[in-house]
């Protein structure tokens, strides 16, 4: 019972952070900040590894269908039946290990033009201690170190919005020392029930000099 009740208020506590958007208890991959070009942050990340899945829909509806499907893999469909929690901490009474999800999801389009949704995850796994998906469509990646432009912005994440927020990168950098190597992706660090003004987004995109 009182299991029960530490999980259901674990969850409310949670469910009312991620409204306002209070990130406190959720883990991002790390990097550094290496320049500054107006508002947008030039910044290097480390390898790190990601659970990821393709989705072929328009852009709104693939980030709905990529999300769940990577949210049935972190909260146990996997072998093992691993708990992988959201946010932390988090009460579980599943088997397994509780394990925290990183922010941002991320969302990009591959060389198809479908649409791939990833889910980064904590850096104290690796690939060969992470549960296994068990559902095919999901697979775990290793994403490379790399040096990445980023602009953040909150309100309507829409699909226009996004556009309009990866021309502004581009706008941004135009004309200066940081070229674009990759189309931009969009990164979403809160929930969609999250006060709109109270969102974390950004637009990113590899760059180099």
């Amino acid at each position: 019972m009182l299991s029960q009740i530490a999980t259901l208020v674990s969850g409310l506590s949670l469910a009312a952070c991620s409204l306002v958007g209070d990130r406190s208890g959720t883990e991002e991959p790390a990097y550094r900040v290496t320049d500054r070009v107006g508002e947008v942050e030039i910044r290097t990340y480390g390898a790190r590894l990601a659970a990821e899945t393709v989705v072929e829909a328009d852009e709104e509806a693939a980030r709905s269908t990529g999300f769940r499907r990577l949210a049935g893999y972190i909260f146990g469909g996997n072998r093992g039946n691993t708990s992988i929690a959201m946010t932390a901490p988090v009460a579980t009474a599943a088997a397994g290990q509780s394990i925290a999800m990183t922010a941002p999801v991320a969302q990009t389009r591959d060389a198809a033009g479908r649409w791939v949704v990833r889910f980064y995850l904590p850096r104290e796994w690796t690939m060969e201690t992470l549960p296994v998906p068990n559902d095919p469509l999901v697979v775990l990646v290793t994403v490379p170190a790399e040096t990445i432009a980023a602009l953040a912005f909150t309100g309507d994440r829409g699909a226009e919005a996004v556009r309009t927020r990866q021309q502004e990168l581009r706008t941004a950098l135009a004309g200066g020392p940081w070229h674009i190597t990759a189309e931009p992706v969009a990164w979403f660090y809160d929930p969609p029930w999250t006060l709109p003004w109270r969102r974390r987004n950004e637009v990113a995109a590899a760059v180099m000099r």
